[in-house]
């Protein structure tokens, strides 16, 4: 009884305060191209999908910026300007930096609601001053330093070219100012992931090469007894946010996921996935091979097909094998609470993407930050380069909300799409994915010319090959909309009412008098009406 009840506590406070969301990293001796690999989808039923942007920018001595909440918009205070701030498209800079998110929570007594700094807002404004990962995390520490942490538990996925970091950190209680953190540099030939479960367990105290950390982070938790032993086998994870089968089934399966497609002996993990044994999985693997940009993005779109999690073959699929379940993750029957799967794609994704960082081309041209909106099972990452100084229409702040739709908004588009191919997965799937993978196999094809050409105007004019790179992505980001759009309106016809009407390579077939075709009555597939049979017996048996 105990535990169904901290089960259920710890469900109620994920919902509130948790935005579900999904990191995957990968260094970039662990990269196919070199490159170095963040991906993120914001995961939040209160979360409208738009690229942000803030354009570089000098200021003046003792110029202020004002900071709102990024979950709800709410004032927080103000800070200092530094004399200059860098362009930024989405979670990704002018220096190629990115920055991503999971958020844990954990000991919900550090609370701090005093602090400026809530976590998006960290992320953006350090996005505007950071030249690269290390630089980052100083900047990060020193901002909740000096104006406090108001947010809860946070894994901060950082990268440049050249390194990827995991950093978490909480605020340390109303009065006490600031947060305990530690920073873990991710091997060059290693990927790693994180999803809303604190994830740096022992960490080296004597490495600052590879681990950089708060004065206070061990001290502080055994002041407030959450440990006691040797400074060396210190845990951040089990310190600051303890495990339970909440932070497992529903987080760390996802990990799990990541890890077990790319590395053979993590497949030993899945009962740990599932929240039957304890034994926590390594920050970071070595993968038994290397990944592409694509790789990762089709892991953005994992259900935990064909592994013991995957959900798609029970009842609760229904008759089209349904990847998903509506919210909320826990249910109740006979007094007994079960749980639905938390797996990477999600039906609530405001955006999502993956950035892309090369070392051996200039700033402007290596970044790459692949975009989409809505469900990563579901959308197109597009690319948006990282110096482009205008944002497309399609994802422009201000062009619509949740509660405005418009006609011209990803985001709109996308969810209209979606919700249609949720109600018939199996069926509707194949005709979005079909579309998916041309745009996006559009997108990769043209990626070297693309660079070429950016690369031998930069070589005469930096300025003409961001014009030329703001326009590209304008450009692409439009094609795929267009696109899409044409989607949903193939799918509303293909099959409205229930049938399936008559097609060839996208085009719907019509009769020799011009007319439309029959459509199939297609029903529902064998294995449905089986199960109906063995429901109700003989009550719907035709009777002669």
């Amino acid at each position: 009884m105990k535990k169904i009840f901290l089960f259920t506590l710890f469900c109620l406070v994920a919902q509130i305060h948790v935005f579900a969301c999904t990191n995957f990293l990968v260094g970039k001796k662990a990269s196919l191209d070199g490159s170095t690999i963040i991906s993120y989808s914001a995961d939040s039923y209160a979360l409208f999908g738009e690229l942000y942007h803030w354009p570089a920018k000098k200021w003046a001595k003792g110029d202020m910026l004002k900071v709102y909440e990024w979950d709800t918009g709410r004032y927080m205070g103000e800070i200092t300007q530094p004399a200059q701030t860098y362009n930024v498209v989405g979670n990704m800079n002018e220096h190629q930096v990115t920055i991503g998110e999971t958020t844990f929570g954990g000991r919900e007594e550090l609370a701090d609601p005093d602090g400026i700094m809530d976590y998006g807002s960290l992320i953006y404004i350090t996005l505007q001053r950071a030249k690269n990962a290390r630089e980052a995390i100083k900047i990060m520490t020193d901002l909740v330093a000096e104006y406090g942490y108001y947010s809860g538990g946070e894994s901060f996925s950082i990268g440049d070219p050249n390194e990827i970091w995991v950093l978490e950190m909480i605020s340390k209680g109303k009065g006490n100012k600031g947060a305990v953190w530690v920073a873990v540099r991710i091997p060059d030939d290693c990927i790693s992931a994180h999803a809303n479960q604190a994830r740096i367990q022992q960490f080296p105290l004597n490495d600052p090469e590879n681990c950089i950390y708060s004065k206070d982070v061990i001290s502080f938790a055994k002041e407030k007894g959450y440990y006691k032993g040797k400074d060396a086998d210190f845990s951040f994870a089990k310190a600051y946010n303890p495990l339970d089968f909440g932070g497992q089934r529903f987080c760390e399966a996802r990990v799990w996921t990541f890890f077990n497609r790319y590395n053979k002996d993590m497949a030993k993990f899945v009962t740990y996935a599932q929240g039957k044994t304890q034994e926590p999985m390594p920050l970071y693997i070595k993968p038994d091979r290397k990944l592409s940009i694509a790789d990762v993005q089709e892991m953005m779109r994992d259900h935990y097909e064909g592994t013991e999690l995957d959900w798609t073959n029970d009842v609760g699929a229904g008759p089209f094998k349904s990847p998903y379940r509506w919210a909320p993750l826990t249910w109740e029957s006979d007094s007994v609470q079960y749980c639905n799967e938390r797996p990477v794609a999600t039906q609530q994704t405001g955006f999502v993407f993956t950035s892309q960082m090369r070392s051996w081309l200039p700033d402007p041209i290596g970044g790459i930050l692949w975009f989409g909106t809505d469900d990563a099972d579901q959308t197109v990452f597009t690319p948006m380069y990282c110096s482009i100084t205008e944002v497309p229409e399609c994802y422009r702040e201000g062009n619509g909300d949740l509660y405005t739709f418009s006609w011209t908004s990803s985001f709109w588009i996308q969810n209209w799409v979606s919700n249609m191919v949720y109600n018939k997965y199996s069926y509707m799937h194949p005709d979005l994915e079909k579309i998916q993978k041309e745009l996006e196999s559009k997108f990769f094809a043209e990626q070297d010319k693309t660079d070429k050409e950016a690369l031998a105007l930069y070589e005469k004019s930096p300025e003409q090959a961001v014009q030329f790179l703001t326009e590209y992505s304008g450009e692409q980001a439009q094609y795929a909309f267009d696109k899409w759009k044409k989607l949903g309106e193939f799918l509303v016809i293909k099959y409205m009412d229930g049938v399936v009407r008559k097609e060839k390579d996208g085009e719907f077939i019509r009769n020799e008098h011009g007319k439309p075709s029959s459509p199939e009555r297609v029903g529902y597939p064998k294995e449905f009406y089986r199960q109906v049979v063995k429901e109700t017996g003989d009550k719907y048996k035709v009777l002669y």
